[in-house]
Formats: structure tokens, sequence, C-alpha cells
């Protein structure tokens, strides 16, 4: 049987996330279970820091005045963005397929549905923002969940798309091998030819420039902006200090080069055209 962790942080008011200093851990073991889930459908953000915060950021830059109209978060997981876009004054839906992860998030919002991106439960033009937060590479159809953002998103809306980029050296899903799953991060494996590398992590997909391109095709959308993003290594920065912020800001720097390449995730903002 596989072991591991997860760390659930808190902040001095006692809840879960926040922008304090964290001062507390709360360490349980990764179940086999825990692991299953965590192959087939990532593990979502449960503490709120430096990496989402600056995903934020970029968030509401893209969005403008967007945030202000109807919102979905596709693939909303325990509904941390959920709850850090109400203040912008939108009316925030979230849809999760896991069904534990959609009760955790219906605690922070009663806007909340339990469905698969493939089938949105929403009738036509009706979002003027969409938000997929590292969802695509799961789903068990990414066109077809592309499609279906496309056609709730309104004339003028924009899809905000974050997915892992294949030039990372690192694989974040973990790996199969001989049958058994292999949490954490595994170096090199997306370095592979294509179809070793989906023997070893058939759970998960990874993106080059050219297979995001191919998954809009013909759809009636605008590339609006594009870019590759390195992390923002708060784990580093909470066991190494000073060494893992002086990382961060060299890697983060890279951005403004041809080396984000080697970033780790795609971040990509289309507008649906009227």
């Amino acid at each position: 049987m596989l072991t591991g962790s997860r760390t659930v942080e808190k902040d001095n008011s006692g809840q879960i996330g926040g922008h304090f200093w964290l001062t507390a851990y709360i360490i349980a073991p990764m179940t086999e279970r825990d692991l299953e889930k965590a192959a087939l459908r990532g593990e979502p953000s449960y503490v709120w820091r430096a990496g989402q915060q600056r995903r934020l950021g970029m968030i509401q830059a893209a969005a403008g005045e967007r945030l202000q109209g109807r919102v979905l978060e596709n693939g909303c997981g325990v509904g941390m963005y959920v709850e850090k876009l109400a203040p912008f004054g939108g009316k925030i839906f979230g849809l999760e397929y896991d069904f534990e992860r959609t009760r955790e998030a219906s605690c922070r919002s009663p806007r909340i549905l339990n469905a698969a991106g493939e089938f949105l439960p929403y009738p036509a033009s009706v979002f003027d923002l969409i938000l997929s937060h590292e969802v695509l590479e799961h789903v068990a159809d990414d066109r077809l969940a592309v499609q279906e953002m496309v056609r709730v998103l309104k004339p003028g809306g924009r899809a905000v798309i974050f997915v892992p980029n294949l030039g990372y050296p690192f694989e974040t899903h973990g790996l199969y091998w001989r049958g058994k799953y292999y949490f954490g991060n595994k170096p090199f494996v997306n370095y592979l030819p294509r179809a070793w590398r989906d023997r070893l992590a058939p759970h998960v997909r990874i993106y080059s420039g050219s297979d995001l391109a191919r998954l809009f095709e013909g759809l009636p959308v605008r590339l609006v902006e594009k870019t590759i993003l390195f992390g923002a290594y708060d784990n580093l920065i909470a066991r190494f200090g000073l060494a893992g912020k002086l990382l961060r800001g060299i890697l983060q720097f890279l951005e403004r080069t041809p080396l984000r390449w080697f970033g780790l995730s795609h971040f990509w903002v289309l507008e649906k055209l009227g």
C-alpha cells in the first residue's frame, strides 16, 4: 500500500486559508482512496497562499468588468476560488464533478452544482466569465468540455484557462508503474515520447501550446492572451525561507524569456465571438 501525506494549514483565526502567515499544521495520512482520487481528479487548492493570490490577480486582470457579471468556476474543487471571486461583485457559480468536494464547496457558496464539465447544466450564453483552473487535464473528453464552456459563454464573455505545461521538468500528478500508482512530482516523465509518457501517466493529460490550439480549433473564440507560468513554490519558501524566495524570483523572471517554455502551467484567455 502506498503512503503519503496531505497538509492542511490554518491561519491565526483558525480558518483554513487566509492571507496570514500560517501557524498551525494538521497532517493526515492519505488513504488508498485519497490516492486514487488524486490520480483521477488531481488535488484542489486547500490553502490560500501566494501562488493562488497571484493567479487570482491574473484572472482579475483578464476578466475586467466581467467579474461583476455571472461567473462560473468549472471544476471548483472545494471552492477556494469561488470564495475569493465573490467580493468582486458578481454572481459566482461553481461546478464540481466529485461529490465530496462539491459538498465542501457548498459551505462556501449556495450556487455549487455536482456535474461533469462535458455536460454543463446551464443554458447557452449565460456567463460573462468562466474559470477552468487546472481541470481540463482530468476530464474524460477535453474537447467536449471546451465546447461546453464556449456554449455557455455570452458573446464577449471570456474563458480563463490554466492547464499543465508539457515543458515542465516534473509530472506533478504522479505516475503508474507496473500497475501501482506513485503520488508526487516525478522528474522528466513529460520529456519521454508521448506514447511512453501516456503509459506512465494515463490518468492525466499534458499540453503543449499546439495541443491547446487544436483544442479550440474551429470554435467561435479569439485568443486574447497566452503565456506560460512558473509556480509560486510556497512550500519551498515555507521550508527554506530566503533561498526559496530567491528561487521563485529567478523562475518568475524567466517567464519574460524564452525559458518560460519550462514553466509549470499554460495561461490562456479566450473571448467568445458575437
